[in-house]
C-alpha cells in the first residue's frame, strides 16, 4: 500500500466539516454522456450525479481527443447500498487475514469501498468512468473497471508499476481531462473521481465539503 495514498479511512478526511450547497441529483442519461448499464438499479440511482459533477463530466468529454469519449458508469449509491458493499468487503478481507485489528481492516477495506459515513458515492460527487473508442469499446485501462487490489495485485492504482505503455497513454489521457475540469482521483481507484466531497476538500485544501450524504429523491 503506497504510503503517499491518502485513503478514505483518514482521520482528516471525516473531520473536514461539511456545507451541504443544497444541489439537487441529476441523472446523466440525457446529457449526451456514454453511460453503461453494468450497476444499473430499479431506481436508476446509479445515473445520478450532483449538477456540479455532472457540468464538470461534460467538461472533461469536451477535452479528450477527438474519437474518445468518457463511459459513465456509477455515480450516486445510496447510502444503506454503500454501507452494504463495506461491510462485504470488510468481511472477506477479515476473513483472509484473521490476525489483522479493527482498525487495520478499516483502512485496508477504505482502499477499495469508502466508508459509509463519509462515502463521495453517497453524496452525489463521485463517478466511475472509463473511456471508450469512437465504436464504443472500452479502452485498455489495465484493470477493468472495479478490480479489487486483491484481484489486480495492486494494478488497479492509479500509478501502478508495470502497467503497459497503452495502458498508462490511457490513464493519463482519462486523468488529465478530468482534472483540468476540476474533479480529483482517489489513487487506489483509476476509474474514481470525484468533486465536492470530504475527500476533495481535503485533496484541494477547502474549507468544506459541498456536498454530504443525500437520497434520491
Amino acid at each position: 500500500m503506497s504510503s503517499a495514498i491518502v485513503l478514505m479511512s483518514d482521520r482528516r478526511v471525516a473531520a473536514i466539516p461539511l456545507q451541504d450547497c443544497g444541489e439537487d441529483l441529476v441523472d446523466v442519461r440525457m446529457n449526451g454522456l456514454k453511460i453503461d448499464d453494468r450497476k444499473r438499479d430499479e431506481a436508476g440511482a446509479w445515473a445520478h450525479v450532483r449538477q456540479g459533477v455532472l457540468t464538470r463530466l461534460l467538461h472533461a468529454q469536451s477535452l479528450l481527443p477527438t474519437g474518445v469519449m468518457l463511459l459513465f458508469v456509477e455515480g450516486f449509491r445510496p447510502p444503506t447500498l454503500q454501507r452494504r458493499y463495506f461491510e462485504e468487503y470488510s468481511d472477506q478481507l477479515a476473513r483472509a487475514h484473521p490476525d489483522w485489528q479493527a482498525a487495520q481492516l478499516r483502512a485496508a477495506a477504505s482502499r477499495f469501498v469508502s466508508p459509509p459515513e463519509i462515502a463521495p458515492h453517497s453524496a452525489g460527487a463521485a463517478v466511475d468512468v472509463t473511456l471508450i473508442d469512437h465504436l464504443g469499446r472500452e479502452l485498455d485501462m489495465g484493470t477493468r473497471v472495479n478490480a479489487s487490489p486483491e484481484e489486480s495485485e495492486g494494478a488497479c492504482y492509479t500509478d501502478a508499476p508495470g502497467l503497459g505503455d497503452r495502458a498508462r497513454t490511457n490513464r493519463a489521457t482519462l486523468g488529465g481531462a478530468l482534472s483540468v475540469a476540476g474533479l480529483i482521483n482517489y489513487g487506489t481507484e483509476w476509474w474514481h473521481w470525484s468533486f465536492g466531497d470530504r475527500y476533495w476538500a481535503l485533496q484541494t485544501q477547502q474549507p468544506a465539503a459541498l456536498y454530504g450524504p443525500v437520497e434520491l429523491p
